[in-house]
């Protein structure tokens, strides 16, 4: 059996509902997929092995963020509000409590392949990197999380360039470490409003960030700063999306398209998908979630 049939079978004896979410979700997506979560969970699962834990784990921690999902999505739909309002908030709830952090982080990174919003997003970030790969010599990842993305970073530029992840976070920090595996790699773990490196870089990326903050404007001001004058910023960011540790709420895709604009972008390529397979007239009625992914250039010198 593959690992992912495997991760499905276990899901579907604590929650047979979500598991034909899953099933319907992912059957679609062909033998690259396959291949490509095949690869992937039995790196993964070889660094659980080193840990003394098991896939098993990986999947409890994945059960535990969703439900954590559904308690925030039930306040979401009554309210129209996200629970958290300010990243002290968040901080004491989430980010103080490495427990609480742990099974998020693992949690967050099995849904790379199970949740196929997620999964095609990193196939869009694969694929602009892929475009500008002989271009980028010094790349930085801000908000790291854990490590799916630099570790496809690492894969498709290659080891001459420097690859760089900031966050502030420790726990986030150590699971891209042990997962990317790559003595190459810096860590530097800080507020990134307060990294002031001596290079600029040729490509940023902030993966699933900006709705972490209370200003979002102010990190894509700050990564302008960081950013060559002819690099590329690569940003994901969800509308309609409530998570334990989320606060800047976006309604739509033109919410995050205006924040881009009014930041001193201008957007090159995007890529927009529902967590459900329902019209855009259903999903925002309803307030779906949505998965909002772009490449962006400056339009001025910061």
């Amino acid at each position: 059996m593959s690992k992912i049939g495997y991760i499905i079978d276990f899901i579907a004896n604590r929650n047979p509902i979500h598991t034909k979410k899953l099933k319907k979700n992912l059957g679609g997506l062909g033998e690259a997929y396959d291949r490509r979560a095949e690869e992937f969970l039995t790196r993964y699962e070889v660094m659980l092995t080193k840990e003394g834990k098991t896939l098993d784990f990986a999947i409890d921690c994945y059960l535990r963020m969703l439900a954590d999902f559904t308690i925030e999505t039930m306040r979401f739909r009554e309210t129209g509000e996200y629970g958290s309002k300010s990243f002290a908030e968040v901080e004491a709830r989430v980010y103080s409590q490495p427990d609480v952090m742990e099974y998020y982080m693992h949690g967050l990174l099995l849904s790379q392949f199970l949740w196929k919003h997620h999964y095609e997003m990193l196939g869009f970030f694969s694929e602009e990197l892929a475009k500008r790969k002989d271009a980028i010599k010094n790349y930085l990842e801000i908000g790291g999380g854990h490590g799916l993305q630099v570790t496809e970073a690492i894969k498709l530029i290659g080891q001459d360039a420097t690859f760089t992840v900031v966050d502030i976070s420790s726990t986030s920090l150590e699971l891209a470490r042990r997962l990317v595996a790559n003595p190459g790699v810096n860590y530097i773990l800080c507020d990134v409003f307060k990294y002031q490196p001596e290079k600029q870089f040729d490509f940023i990326t902030i993966g699933e960030v900006l709705e972490h903050l209370e200003d979002p404007q102010a990190l894509l001001r700050h990564a302008a700063r960081l950013l060559t004058d002819t690099g590329t910023l690569f940003i994901t960011t969800p509308a309609n999306a409530p998570a334990i540790d989320h606060i800047y709420l976006f309604h739509n895709a033109d919410d995050i398209r205006n924040l881009i604009n009014d930041s001193g972008f201008t957007i090159v390529s995007e890529f927009v998908r529902y967590a459900e397979d329902v019209s855009r007239e259903v999903a925002e009625k309803h307030k779906v979630a949505l998965h909002y992914g772009a490449t962006l250039k400056k339009k001025t010198t910061f």
